[in-house]
């Protein structure tokens, strides 16, 4: 199993061919919110990188600001016969970043930055049987 950063080759392979994921993330009061957003891997950073059009009037961007702890999965449906799950889910911790040179004339120029601490993945793997998890 070889490593880029925190994750693995599969692991990158399978996160490049995904548009969509959906980011969990908990007000001050402790409200939970799940998001589904668009996202980015930065190779450069090992971090995943989540832009918007107009991302720092968002809840999730608000939410990040006073608790950095999330929880982001992308996952999808390969086959129904025979059935087959595949995902991968990043927990760990966010910054919520400001005057970021976004990857698109449309996004804004604020970023939510995900450091992983513990990635889990499902069926992106051929080598790999069931679900498994790992700290990073």
């Amino acid at each position: 199993m070889t490593t880029t950063h925190a994750f693995t080759q599969a692991e990158l392979d399978y996160l490049a061919g995904q548009r969509l994921g959906r980011l969990a993330t908990a007000s001050p009061g402790g409200a939970l919110q799940n998001s589904p957003t668009g996202f980015r891997y930065n190779p450069g950073t090992g971090t995943i990188d989540i832009y918007g059009r107009a991302l720092g009037a968002t809840k999730k961007f608000r939410n990040i600001r006073t608790n950095g702890r999330v929880a982001f999965v992308v996952d999808d449906l390969a086959s129904t016969d025979p059935w087959r799950v595949r995902g991968v889910e990043v927990r760990g911790t966010a910054e919520a970043l400001e005057d970021q040179d976004p990857p698109a004339p449309y996004l804004s120029r604020e970023v939510i930055r995900i450091r992983p601490e513990r990635i889990i993945s499902w069926g992106v793997d051929p080598e790999q049987e069931g679900m498994r998890g790992r700290d990073v």
